[in-house]
């Protein structure tokens, strides 16, 4: 049974940081592409970051890049996400995903979802 767990959300002032956990179980993790989504109250689920299997591809959602970074470690299985300088419009629950076949920013191709941690930003 695929399991993926999401860690370190919580409350935060605006331009501060926090970093996020996705512990993967049940796969074989160094196979799987692994993204990162978010979705606020009201709005379409977000597509954040996405790392390869290998760690070579790397992508970002626009509203992202240069504050947010992905990075994994095949031999615990874990995928994380660096996120500073927060804004309030980073406020959202966000998801880990898996993908045996895909990395990058389209929610459909991934196979596996996490329940997902709440991250809000106060101003």
């Amino acid at each position: 049974q695929v399991q993926l767990v999401e860690s370190g959300g919580g409350l935060v002032q605006a331009g501060g940081s926090l970093s996020l956990s996705c512990a993967a179980s049940g796969l074989t993790f160094s196979n799987y592409g692994m993204g990162w989504f978010r979705q606020a109250p009201g709005k379409e689920r977000e597509f954040v970051a996405a790392r390869s299997w290998s760690g070579a591809l790397i992508y970002y959602g626009d509203s992202v890049k240069g504050r947010f970074t992905i990075s994994r470690d095949n031999a615990k299985n874990t995928v994380y996400l660096q996120m500073n300088s927060l804004k309030p419009e980073d406020t959202a629950v966000y998801y880990c995903a898996a993908s045996s076949r895909y990395t990058g920013g389209d929610l459909r191709r991934y196979d596996y979802w996490g329940q997902g941690t709440q991250v809000t930003i106060s101003s």
